[in-house]
């Protein structure tokens, strides 16, 4: 396995603790690639020789209620040549989305999340003893890498397993107004605290966002900033967006980044308005799969592509104001969107 550039504390039990032997920090991510299709882009993931890459989700399409079947989805998606280059060479996490979870948009009342949980954990390598295997309540979890001020922190929630039903618009309302916008069939949910994520995990996140880090990367399965696809989205659920946002400005956490997927096509998003520092959030979906009627998103900088896709986060630690790059790339591993902000620009609290 590929030594890492810098130490990795999980939030389980399990610690690892690699030497530091570079000033930057190479990030990965990327989400929705199907187990049946091929997928070039990983030559160019594999090159880039990263410190980590993070799977946004949709990381297999299981699509089912058959775990057997299941299961080998997992193992035709393992067998990849890619999949098992990267995953040999670079350090990999892993939450789900929908598609990986058991079925299309699917939420709390999916019937097999247990054992679609245990399939999930065991092929991504998960400590026997992590709490994800036993939490009640979903399959979140951290990640704190580096030291002293020089942390970066990995928070992934889960977006699926607490999830309410989805609030539609109907399927006249969707073909007639809807479709033609490039807009998905979903509405705000109309009950007022309606969550995600359900309150034992909002208690975790608010904890988790209190640890001292320089850097706070969220990886999202669903979009969090823009608003309104009509697709799946933290839009759906307006109190949950909302929470966030409140908390980072509550506990004044600096340094918060999103990366997210699920869409099938890249972007990248700022948001300023009610917050003190600029939110940026780094859209990457997917790996195989491409969507070609991208949604308006009015929070959106720069292009975007619905071509095949992933993204990068590069820290430079060696600067007195640390600089970060967030790049989207395309199949053949060049920049079609980047963002360069320094820290200090995303860093107003004094801790």
């Amino acid at each position: 396995m590929k030594t890492s550039m810098f130490p990795l504390v999980f939030s389980t039990s399990l610690a690892l603790f690699m030497p530091v032997e570079a000033m930057a920090q190479k990030i990965l991510f990327g989400s929705c690639s199907h187990q049946d299709k091929a997928m070039p882009i990983l030559n160019a993931i594999n090159r880039e020789n990263a410190d980590l890459f993070i799977f946004l989700g949709d990381n297999i399409y299981g699509d089912t209620t058959d775990m057997d079947d299941m299961a080998e989805k997992y193992q035709r998606f393992g067998k990849n040549p890619g999949i098992k280059t990267l995953r040999e060479k670079t350090p990999t996490i892993a939450i789900w989305d929908d598609h990986d979870f058991g079925e299309n948009d699917a939420g709390v009342e999916y019937k097999q999340k247990e054992s679609s949980r245990k399939l999930m954990l065991d092929f991504w390598q998960e400590p026997k003893n992590s709490p994800r295997y036993r939490r009640s309540d979903g399959i979140y979890t951290a990640y704190m890498y580096g030291e002293n001020d020089k942390k970066v922190q990995v928070i992934l929630p889960d977006l699926r397993w607490n999830r309410p039903a989805l609030n539609s618009v109907g399927m006249a309302d969707y073909q007639l107004k809807r479709k033609p916008n490039n807009m998905g069939p979903y509405s705000p949910s109309e009950e007022r605290n309606a969550s995600m994520l359900g309150e034992a995990q909002w208690q975790w996140l608010e904890s988790e966002l209190q640890k001292p880090s320089a850097i706070k990367i969220i990886g999202s399965s669903l979009q969090l900033l823009p608003e309104f696809t009509g697709w799946e989205s933290w839009a759906n659920f307006p109190s949950d967006r909302n929470r966030l946002l409140a908390l980072i400005k509550k506990h004044q956490v600096n340094g918060v980044i999103i990366i997210s997927g699920d869409t099938h096509w890249g972007e990248m998003s700022k948001v300023t308005q009610n917050l003190d520092y600029p939110l940026w959030e780094v859209t990457s979906s997917g790996l195989t799969e491409e969507w070609k009627e991208v949604s308006p998103n009015k929070h959106r900088v720069g292009k975007f592509t619905h071509s095949v896709n992933y993204g990068e986060l590069l820290i430079d630690w060696q600067q007195a104001d640390p600089s970060i790059k967030l790049s989207l790339k395309d199949v053949d591993g060049k920049i079609f969107s980047q963002q360069n902000i320094s820290l200090s620009s995303i860093s107003p609290y004094q801790n």
